[in-house]
């Protein structure tokens, strides 16, 4: 009697464990909380260096059937997804400056449901020129609206093209200013010129004053060789904070072939120096970047034979990195 009692409760302490466990890898932000920025390693609420991986979501204007909080269930769940990033669309037909309500629809609802899947969420001005007043406005509701929860990161600006770095500052300025009102200690993240490849500007002149902010850089494997590598590798010893928003492993088109070599050694960067990255994009076009097929659900889950070859290698590598590289980190 006693034995068989022994035993039972062996099997419920090992069944208690794996779902504790599940529940843990499941849930970065219940496991890593309130982050931080130390130096140029982004920390978790324990100051413990925390290295964020996931995939960003392709402009709302185009893609809005996967702005909904099943996507981000099955990209929390199914793709070990820590964080997301809801890019929503400035400029473009269709986006913030033209449709504000399908915009706003849009980005809250793959911000709530990152929150209930407990895990990070960056809300992205996806543009590529500067809109201060109106960025100033959207950050201002986002940071009252979210800025309690410890799951948001705000992303300033995407990839700016012909602005200066000193026309960036004079930007990024206000607009921080104005979500530290209502969000003290949130992560926030800034671009730099000409499509965030010239970090080694924002090194030579960061911004002063501000805690928790991170520079972004992003590449395309098969662009952006060595010299963007060396380029990012300077700003970080330089003490520059670094965190790679958006990146692929093809052409800065979006399209052309793969350069597995070039992304080899990028994941090795990021693995040297704990850079955060968010592959490029959840979207069905026809071209190598868009991580699905049109045959996909809108609403998830995926099996494997509507994802496109990208989609399938960028999963596997999140199950890889996020699952077995976590204990390293």
């Amino acid at each position: 009697m006693m034995r068989s009692f022994m035993i039972h409760r062996s099997l419920l302490f090992l069944i208690f464990y794996f779902i504790f466990s599940h529940a843990v890898a499941q849930s970065p932000v219940k496991q890593h909380g309130q982050l931080q920025v130390k130096g140029t390693q982004l920390c978790d609420q324990h100051g413990q260096p925390v290295t964020l991986r996931g995939v960003s979501y392709g402009w709302h204007n185009w893609w809005p059937r996967f702005y909904n909080k099943k996507v981000v269930k099955t990209l929390a769940r199914d793709w070990h997804c820590t964080v997301v990033r809801a890019a929503m669309g400035v400029e473009p037909d269709g986006g913030y400056l033209t449709n504000r309500q399908r915009a706003m629809d849009c980005v809250t609802q793959v911000v709530e449901a990152a929150i209930k899947q407990n895990i990070y969420v960056i809300i992205d001005w996806h543009a590529h020129q500067l809109h201060p007043k109106e960025a100033r406005a959207f950050f201002s509701e986002m940071a009252q609206r979210y800025g309690h929860y410890p799951h948001v990161i705000y992303e300033l600006c995407n990839e700016p093209v012909e602005d200066t770095w000193r026309d960036l500052k004079k930007y990024a300025t206000p607009i921080i200013d104005e979500i530290r009102k209502y969000d003290p200690d949130n992560l926030i993240l800034m671009g730099c010129p000409h499509w965030d490849q010239d970090i080694h500007l924002a090194a030579d002149s960061p911004l002063k004053g501000y805690d928790n902010l991170m520079y972004t850089v992003h590449f395309y494997a098969a662009t952006h060789g060595e010299t963007l590598r060396q380029r990012t590798e300077e700003a970080i010893k330089q003490g520059l904070p670094v965190f790679i928003s958006e990146c692929g492993f093809m052409e800065a088109s979006g399209d052309g072939p793969i350069d597995s070599d070039s992304q080899q050694q990028w994941l090795a960067l990021c693995e040297r120096y704990g850079l955060s990255w968010l592959c490029w994009s959840v979207s069905d076009k026809a071209e190598t970047c868009s991580m699905l097929l049109p045959s996909a659900k809108s609403t998830g889950p995926w099996r494997d034979d509507v994802l496109s070859p990208y989609g399938r290698m960028v999963k596997q590598l999140l199950a890889t990195y996020n699952n077995t590289k976590k204990s390293k980190r």
